[in-house]
């Protein structure tokens, strides 16, 4: 419970390593095929701000096929959040115990325009200027058992609310918020987080139905794409489940801490469970929700 960032996601050195962190149901080659794997840069400058157009090809002269249906964008943020409250209203007895959760719904929505380019020229017809919300429709009909599988692609509620890791998404204590906001004195106080989020090609409606593309055959194919900054949401990740887990993993560090902790979280954990009606809905980053303090 004190992290929710796989080792995995931290010191990802190669793509291979990348892909093996991503796939819950690793491909078994049966030995009849042969396969490579390569990661190519964004031409643009990196890093890069909200705003900024990148550029990066999907083909490459050293492959006589690219699988669309197996590739995947990874994109590595470092962001801002802004907050006007400290959360003080949360006791430190269970700081430690309640999350907020930050990231997408589906990672795909992250773009929020995009254009392919197929040997140099626009390809007529793949301008989208509202990507984000051609993605949330079209992620909308995928079923649930397909965006299980993909690990830092999609954010389920159900998952959300019973602190899986596999969403993609960053989760916050609270007493890491409140940590980060205790020395600042003017509002916004500031809080940097970063994490990893990955967009499977197919995810994007334009690859929908592409499965493998021959470089030999059709040349160089690049996409340009801008990132939509409000796609992002949060919600609170249920307290009485994130604090039983709590209480659960840290129950011997909060014996050798004193009677009184373990009491206080014992008592706020059957109170909440008891009181309070959990809200099941994500909030737009920008937007005021309520919070289950105590």
């Amino acid at each position: 419970m004190k992290t929710h960032l796989p080792k995995s996601q931290q010191n990802l050195e190669t793509i291979e390593n990348l892909l093996k962190t991503f796939a819950i149901q690793p491909f078994q080659n049966d030995g009849q095929h042969h396969f490579s794997i390569k990661e190519i840069k964004p031409e643009s400058q990196m890093p890069s701000l909200f705003d900024k157009e990148v550029i990066i090809s999907l083909s490459d002269p050293d492959h006589d096929v690219t699988q669309i249906q197996n590739s995947f964008i990874t994109l590595e943020f470092s962001m801002n959040l802004l907050f006007d409250n400290k959360f003080d209203q949360f006791s430190d007895a269970y700081k430690e115990g309640t999350y907020i959760f930050v990231g997408l719904k589906n990672s795909a929505e992250l773009i929020r325009e995009y254009v392919l380019y197929h040997r140099g020229k626009t390809i007529d017809g793949s301008l989208q200027n509202d990507a984000t919300t051609e993605s949330f429709i079209y992620n909308t009909i995928k079923p649930k058992s397909e965006k299980n599988n993909n690990k830092f692609v999609h954010s389920l509620y159900e998952n959300i609310r019973g602190d899986d890791i596999s969403c993609c998404e960053r989760y916050l204590s609270m007493k890491a918020i409140s940590d980060a906001l205790a020395p600042q004195q003017a509002v916004p106080y500031v809080m940097a987080v970063s994490f990893t989020v990955s967009i499977p090609l197919d995810d994007l409606l334009i690859f929908s139905a592409f499965s493998e593309y021959p470089n030999s055959i059709f040349g160089d194919l690049k996409i340009k794409f801008k990132i939509n900054p409000n796609a992002f949401v949060f919600c609170q990740v249920d307290p009485v489940i994130s604090l039983a887990k709590f209480y659960t993993i840290c129950k011997d560090e909060l014996l050798s801490s004193g009677q009184d902790k373990l009491k206080d979280t014992d008592l706020f954990f059957r109170n909440w469970s008891l009181t309070f009606q959990y809200t099941n809905m994500f909030t737009q980053i920008g937007c005021t929700a309520d919070l289950i303090t105590g």
